[in-house]
């Protein structure tokens, strides 16, 4: 049931293809500059495999936030598809504030390898607007939350969250953050008790 993903490359490719990814995040996260050939090491890729991926930074780069956008967006149907409504919303919420820190850590990585403007076009959050959306219709149709929540509303109820600073406190920053939003949209809901 659903096992059966058919991916573009073969498995173990792919599975190169997503432990560069993983390594890179968290390597360009700590430094904007991190040498490719680190990141290849640790990946345990040779750098023959490693170019053949990403034939340069910029390509890294890029393709390094639009994986992290997809798998916070692959995150909301997993979490729906194994959790109540509110939980998986609460819980992806959580999932949003690592890619958020990740984001800012990346921002001067993004910086450095797309010096020509426009780079970043395509890279949105288009999928994660769609996750947005796809929580939110689940959750209004529970009566977990009030009725008629957009994305943009959520989207713009979160904005605190991109100007958090990720070498601060963020984490409790961001927890109490995403409980009063959470709080905020189960307000009105059908089955909220009206608390004074």
């Amino acid at each position: 049931m659903g096992q059966h993903k058919t991916p573009p490359l073969r498995s173990d490719a792919q599975r190169n293809r997503e432990r560069i990814l993983e390594v890179a995040l968290a390597e360009l996260t700590l430094a904007s500059d991190a040498p490719l050939s680190l990141i290849a090491k640790k990946a345990g890729v040779g750098q023959g495999t490693f170019y053949r991926n990403f034939p340069n930074r910029e390509s890294l780069v890029l393709e390094v936030y639009r994986y992290e956008v997809q798998q916070v967006s692959d995150a909301a149907c997993q979490l729906l598809a194994s959790r109540e409504p509110d939980r998986a919303l609460r819980e992806w919420m959580d999932r949003l504030v690592r890619y958020a820190m990740a984001k800012a850590g990346l921002a001067e990585a993004i910086r450095k390898a797309t010096s020509t403007l426009g780079s970043l076009a395509g890279v949105g959050p288009g999928p994660l607007t769609e996750a947005v959306g796809h929580l939110l219709r689940a959750n209004e149709e529970a009566g977990t939350i009030r009725p008629g929540v957009t994305p943009d509303d959520f989207l713009l109820a979160i904005a605190g969250l991109w100007h958090i600073d990720p070498h601060d406190d963020w984490e409790s920053r961001a927890g109490r953050l995403m409980d009063l939003v959470m709080d905020g949209l189960r307000v009105g809901a059908p089955g909220h008790p009206k608390h004074g």
